[in-house]
């Protein structure tokens, strides 16, 4: 005969729900003498904060229940006790503006444990603190094999041992596979635990998604719309010219409501048609002219479109020396530039660029990203740097001849993706210039590349654009994804990195 199946159901607790209560605490805490909660308790605490108590029930019966208040951390910091916590046990330390969920009881009756109804209690108990918009979950974590060792090592030695899975302790070991960390250990903190001798461990678990009240108009987003704009080389009879066809990309993009528009390397070279019949080194400086001008037309773009406009990137003549470089114009009026760090050997030795000294993140009113230009993306020691300084999102403006040479910028930009835990868009130029030298042809498939993992597409692509065909590709991107995926991924490679046995160091 089969067994009859089990109902699981979690939901918040009432006042009906007493008596099945009362007895599961009862055989929970069996050890414990006159252990369980009482009804006027259980009546207060929901008269306070009836959101915060939830129970676990089997088949209708309540068998498990975690109960939580909301209360001010800073009233009573990292030295307390659970009589302080509970304000002896009148939960008057209840405060509803507080910023901490701090858990005074969760417990499974011993017949249903081993169904994992403890986690269900946990991850309802993090929901709550996550759309409460709390800071932490915070609570008081008894240790109750500890006794048996006490003679032979100290409370922190326990908590290693229990951490490095030397030690199985039923609570510490449960915290832990529940995300919680311990931040140090209170003595003193439950009267009558014989098991733990009244120690404690302080555990607490850090809500990502935590925001201040600070009651900003503009507050930094989460989901975040991406414009990439692949663009056709094409002869272009002066800047006027270049200037129509930039604002059209950035009006038909800001169109819908985008937060940044990308352009490739070196899109404006177009204009050096005029001076063909210059050497390439002479012809290129001629174009660094016409840099300052953009960058003031993308400035005012950027403003009376109310998008982000990252500019590609251009040359630029500074103290007698050429670079390849960009700018982050801003919607609100701010500029900012970043540098081509590594100078291809065609670009060396046909226009005689060198390579800039600064490499950085930037932030914005949609979050914090990096910009590395083309060949720049093939270092993967640049994309480390910008993610120990929290890139979100990368941009590589790109520029590419052939297919092989694209594909090693494509494949190096996914990879800075995933090992970096970020979000890498690149963009670059499709079509041909058979009036300029040294830029004939170019093939370019734009994308915006996502980590890998459960949360993301599974090939790790969000978008592309088609092959050598001028567009913009539209994307939107989560960044409430990449803090998960930092604190909860499958792989964390951020902080897995063994800075025991290596270190980057960035000597500027």
């Amino acid at each position: 005969m089969q067994d009859k199946k089990k109902k699981i159901e979690l939901r918040n607790l009432k006042i009906s729900d007493y008596l099945e209560l009362r007895n599961s605490m009862i055989e929970a805490y069996k050890d414990w003498d006159n252990s369980f909660w009482k009804e006027h308790h259980i009546k207060k605490i929901l008269e306070l904060f009836p959101e915060g108590q939830i129970v676990v029930l089997m088949d209708g019966k309540v068998v498990g229940s975690a109960l939580s208040l909301i209360i001010n951390y800073s009233e009573y910091g990292d030295d307390h006790n659970y009589v302080d916590i509970t304000d002896n046990y009148t939960f008057n330390s209840h405060d509803p503006d507080g910023d901490v969920l701090y858990g005074i009881d969760v417990f499974i009756h011993p017949d249903y444990r081993g169904l994992r109804l403890g986690r269900r209690l946990y991850d309802a108990r993090k929901e709550l603190c996550e759309n409460l918009n709390l800071r932490a979950i915070i609570a008081g974590g008894r240790i109750p094999s500890y006794a048996k060792y006490s003679n032979e090592i100290s409370p922190r030695e326990y908590i290693d041992k229990v951490k490095r899975k030397e030690l199985y302790d039923p609570v510490l070991t449960f915290q832990i596979s529940n995300d919680f960390h311990v931040k140090k250990v209170l003595k003193g903190y439950m009267p009558g635990d014989k098991e733990s001798l009244e120690f404690a461990t302080l555990l607490e678990w850090n809500n990502i998604y935590y925001q201040k009240s600070d009651k900003k108009l503009n507050k930094e987003k989460t989901v975040v719309r991406i414009g990439l704009v692949q663009w056709q080389m094409r002869t272009m009879s002066n800047l006027d010219a270049l200037g129509e066809q930039i604002e059209f990309f950035i009006d038909a993009v800001s169109g819908y409501s985008a937060d940044f528009i990308l352009f490739p390397e070196l899109f404006n070279a177009p204009l050096m048609a005029d001076f063909n019949h210059l050497q390439e080194s002479e012809a290129i400086r001629k174009l660094s002219e016409f840099t300052e001008p953009i960058r003031q037309m993308f400035s005012k773009f950027a403003m009376s479109y109310n998008i982000n406009i990252i500019t590609g990137s251009m040359p630029r003549m500074h103290n007698g020396l050429l670079y390849n470089v960009g700018y982050l114009c801003r919607r609100d009026g701010t500029y900012e530039s970043y540098e081509k760090i590594h100078i291809t050997p065609n670009e060396r030795s046909y226009w005689g660029m060198v390579g800039g000294n600064s490499i950085k993140t930037f932030d914005t009113d949609a979050g914090k990203i990096g910009v590395l230009i083309c060949y720049d993306v093939e270092f993967p020691e640049l994309s480390r740097i910008l993610a120990d300084q929290g890139v979100q999102i990368l941009f590589v403006p790109f520029l590419t001849d052939t297919q092989n040479g694209y594909t090693r910028v494509r494949h190096c930009a996914q990879a800075r993706s995933i090992e970096n835990e970020c979000y890498v868009a690149m963009a670059g130029c499709v079509g041909n210039l058979p009036k300029v030298n040294n830029m004939d042809i170019q093939y370019a498939q734009s994308a915006v590349f996502t980590p890998s993992d459960f949360a993301f597409p599974n090939n790790g692509t969000k978008a592309e654009a088609t092959p050598n065909t001028e567009m913009t590709l539209i994307v939107d991107v989560d960044l409430d994804l990449l803090k998960e995926l930092h604190n909860y991924g499958s792989v964390r490679t951020l902080s897995d990195r063994r800075k025991d046995m290596y270190v980057l160091n960035y000597l500027k």
